[in-house]
């Protein structure tokens, strides 16, 4: 798909849940891909915020081109903080740590990064906070002078269920997620991605993070 379907699908689902029109907005996963392909299948059609998992590709192509929306979507390690030094916004802080390098890091930028919170999905060996400690989370983050705008979930592999359970289960995650999010008072919830985005955007996602459809 290219992104104009994409973004029609998203515009389609914003509409299947009465929501208005440019509400949630389209992040381009961009990892893995040049800066010309990044102009060629994204930017030639707008200005779009561009998610980058690997912390190194992300300082290589945004010091190029420092003048576009980075966004972090990666698991944030110590030693790698120091390359995010173009990021507007930070999906996946899950420590209290990572904030407090963050934190410490932008002392040195000028500027620090809004964050959102990732939630733990339920699946084994994955990144995220539990759900039960998300307040805590939040208050740590927010001691640290960041702005946390909201919460990030993965969606876990689900892919050996049949559609009915499949959709059931993604409409009641994203659904969980962002009632969390409203109880927390967080406006901004980062979740689906290519194969659950209309899940996600019925259930109020604000960013939907697509990635290799994009570029096919």
């Amino acid at each position: 798909m290219s992104l104009p379907e994409v973004l029609a699908g998203i515009r389609a689902a914003e509409a299947a849940a009465g929501r208005p029109v440019g509400s949630a907005r389209l992040v381009a996963v961009t990892k893995g891909q040049d800066l010309d392909a990044i102009d060629r299948c994204v930017l030639a059609h707008g200005a779009f915020p561009l998610g980058e998992g690997r912390a190194q590709e992300l300082r290589d192509k945004s010091a190029l081109r420092p003048d576009l929306e980075w966004h972090f979507i990666g698991a944030l390690q110590r030693n790698k903080v120091k390359y995010l030094r173009h990021v507007s916004l930070v999906h996946s802080v899950e420590a209290a740590w990572q904030a407090e390098a963050l934190a410490q890091a932008a002392q040195g930028w000028g500027r620090a990064p809004d964050v959102l919170l990732q939630l733990h999905n339920g699946e084994a060996q994955k990144h995220g906070i539990e759900a039960q400690a998300l307040p805590g989370a939040l208050r740590e983050v927010r001691a640290t002078g960041l702005d946390v705008r909201g919460l990030m979930v993965m969606a876990p592999d689900l892919d050996d269920l049949l559609p009915p359970e499949r959709d059931a289960r993604l409409a009641a995650l994203f659904t969980d997620v962002a009632r969390r999010a409203h109880d927390l008072g967080l406006s901004e919830l980062s979740m689906g991605m290519s194969g659950d985005y209309p899940h996600a955007v019925a259930a109020g996602a604000t960013l939907v993070r697509v990635g290799r459809s994009l570029f096919t």
